[in-house]
């Protein structure tokens, strides 16, 4: 049989027509696979395809025949990735919000090589990522393999940082000025990648959107802030943080009702000790970063909580107590009241309480600053009448 041009790629496209038309449901024959070599321009008897299949078991590939009626059917019976397992990497790259559109497609087009066209097209029925919110950084990648690499190599690193305008338009921090940090990890927090670095100009740990990081450079000096970081535990500092902002650690008291049990475990872990105090509710000390989405997170939580005059239901609303069926309502006063929440010592309003005195407060001292300035012209004026009189 003559040889055809491409007789030397002979087992690298074997191995593409197997892997690309064959798995565990789906079967070649021998004449199948004679023809798919011919449209590659090669040519091949039985008997060497029969070598060149146990060739391809010694790579890695498995491949098993069966018999079915008179001839022999062929198919691939192990992969790297079984399709269960590609099609959680597809969610996990579809969900991250740093990676931009386009290289989470060209990232799930790559994935679909590992398995046959029949179980690729099972792939792209869970691709729909057009209507997310990515990130629009295409130079992520590269980001954050330059991080990796400087800590690795025990160095600082420079960029830029920028932010969106009301026009959404990007617009560098600092007026362009290049940031000088020491990197010495990667956190991961609320769909978002986060480079955790030292700043020695400012003497602390702080935090960097890896999404928004521009024109990053490795430095030649050596990383500082070494002793922040001999004693820290990545994953127990994300933990404290919320939304990665930082604020003064600090250990709160906070008072839960049952039903939110899962929420404290799923953000502190099973390890915190919950201690109850009546059937309905329970008390835990948690270590945090005290910072407005601290807050934000616990009072988005606010439920029933205990009243010495009665029973407080919870509201973030200012709508007129008769047309909002959800202000609270204290059975013992018989009338809507602000609600609150225990945190630590003595009781914190809530949001909606506190914005209310401050805007009460502010007004008042504007009518009353308004009245002086009214009865000080109203004074200058009757003088001036008098003047006019005596004149």
């Amino acid at each position: 049989m003559p040889k055809g041009k491409n007789q030397k790629f002979k087992l690298y496209r074997l191995a593409q027509i197997m892997s690309e038309q064959t798995d565990e449901d789906h079967y070649i024959t021998m004449p199948e696979i004679m023809s798919a070599l011919e449209e590659y321009e090669i040519t091949a008897d039985r008997k060497s395809i029969y070598a060149d299949l146990k060739d391809l078991e010694k790579l890695g590939i498995e491949i098993e025949g069966e018999r079915i009626g008179s001839g022999y059917h062929y198919h691939v019976i192990g992969r790297d990735f079984e399709l269960p397992e590609l099609k959680l990497l597809v969610d996990a790259i579809q969900s991250s919000k740093f990676i931009t559109e386009r290289k989470t497609n060209a990232l799930i087009r790559k994935l679909e090589k590992m398995v046959s066209k029949y179980d690729a097209q099972k792939l792209q029925r869970q691709v729909y990522v057009s209507g997310r919110i990515k990130t629009m950084n295409e130079s992520i990648y590269y980001t954050v393999d330059a991080i990796h690499n400087a800590i690795t190599e025990n160095k600082k690193i420079k960029f830029q940082y920028y932010q969106w305008n009301v026009k959404k338009e990007m617009e560098l921090r600092h007026n362009g000025a290049w940031y000088h940090i020491s990197p010495w990890g990667l956190s991961w927090d609320d769909e978002n990648y986060y480079l955790v670095g030292f700043d020695s100009e400012a003497g602390k740990i702080k935090h960097y959107r890896v999404d928004k990081i521009l024109k990053i450079r490795m430095s030649n000096e050596e990383r500082e802030g070494k002793e922040y970081f001999q004693q820290l535990d990545m994953a127990d500092y994300t933990k404290k943080s919320f939304g990665m902002f930082g604020g003064k650690e600090q250990t709160i008291k906070l008072l839960v009702h049952n039903s939110l049990a899962g929420v404290i475990i799923d953000r502190f872990g099973k390890d915190i000790m919950m201690i109850p105090i009546d059937e309905q509710y329970f008390t835990v000390n948690v270590d945090v970063h005290v910072s407005r989405q601290f807050l934000g997170w616990v009072f988005s939580f606010m439920t029933l909580f205990p009243c010495k005059r009665g029973i407080i239901r919870r509201t973030a609303c200012r709508t007129p107590a008769r047309c909002c069926p959800e202000r609270q309502w204290c059975r013992t006063r018989g009338k809507y009241i602000a609600s609150r929440a225990r945190i630590g010592k003595g009781n914190v309003p809530c949001i909606a309480s506190r914005a209310r005195r401050r805007y009460t407060a502010a007004m008042s001292k504007t009518l009353r600053q308004r009245a002086d300035q009214l009865a000080f012209e109203q004074g200058l004026a009757e003088s001036r009448e008098q003047a006019r009189r005596l004149i």
